[in-house]
């Protein structure tokens, strides 16, 4: 059943290209919809085939592309695709994470492979999937309709919470890079965030805490909200946009 979504044809997010990967479950999931409701075209990116093409087919505007971005061999494959899909891209949220050990352990009991993957995929997957698309986003900047990837962070990039090492070394790690690649890339009007939207009601969280209270938990549609705005008060005004792309005789989609 296709999922049918109001979408808003005059706000930041219209006709914007973005692509999330972990989009199928969780805050990736709700960003999807969040994204979709607000008028964006949207690619999301995820490891299992069945569910990335179940969610597709639930959103209709989606794009679902199948890839795990963990895997370097992965990552120019889906780079390609997104492109490929959305004619370019203006936006670029990694969102996808993993744990490490579950259940979660110390680092002294943790094992090389774990903590790997941790890295593969919270720090290795970003910053290779992002470096593929770099030459699309500062496209995007050059041509006025502005650029932003976000890294989604926690607080256990800041904090050092005992049996989370795997995860939050991987963390702190993507929060620092995200500054970096901020530093380096703001002139050419490319914008980095680092944001983390809280202890969220998800199946990532169930697994790190079985015992916790989802009543006490953040819905992950009201973290999505917070998201979708900080992306918007980094893009540049809409207007400016229309004016830039207008200049260079490019077509900005508002319907």
């Amino acid at each position: 059943m296709t999922r049918t979504l109001q979408k808003d044809s005059h706000g930041p997010f219209a006709g914007l290209r973005v692509a999330i990967t972990g989009g199928t479950s969780g805050l990736g999931l709700a960003l999807v919809r969040e994204l979709l409701g607000r008028g964006a075209h949207l690619a999301l990116v995820a490891r299992d085939r069945e569910r990335v093409e179940g969610t597709a087919r639930e959103h209709g505007r989606a794009h679902g592309i199948v890839g795990d971005v963990s895997k370097k061999e992965d990552i120019h494959p889906i780079a390609m695709q997104i492109i490929g899909s959305l004619g370019g891209l203006d936006v670029l949220v990694n969102n996808a994470s993993d744990l490490g050990p579950t259940p979660l352990a110390l680092l002294g009991d943790t094992d090389c492979e774990d903590f790997e993957r941790a890295l593969a995929t919270n720090v290795l997957g970003p910053f290779r999937l992002t470096k593929a698309l770099l030459g699309a986003l500062a496209a995007s900047a050059r041509d006025g309709r502005g650029a932003v990837v976000l890294n989604v962070s926690s607080d256990a990039a800041i904090n050092a919470y005992s049996r989370w090492g795997a995860y939050g070394t991987s963390k702190a790690a993507l929060r620092h890079l995200s500054h970096i690649w901020n530093e380096e890339l703001l002139a050419e009007g490319v914008r980095f965030l680092s944001l983390d939207p809280g202890d969220m009601d998800t199946p990532l969280h169930a697994v790190a805490v079985p015992d916790s209270d989802p009543a006490t938990l953040k819905r992950p549609e009201a973290a999505a909200r917070e998201l979708a705005e900080a992306i918007a008060a980094a893009l540049p005004a809409r207007s400016s946009r229309e004016a830039r792309a207008g200049a260079a005789g490019v077509e900005v989609d508002s319907s």
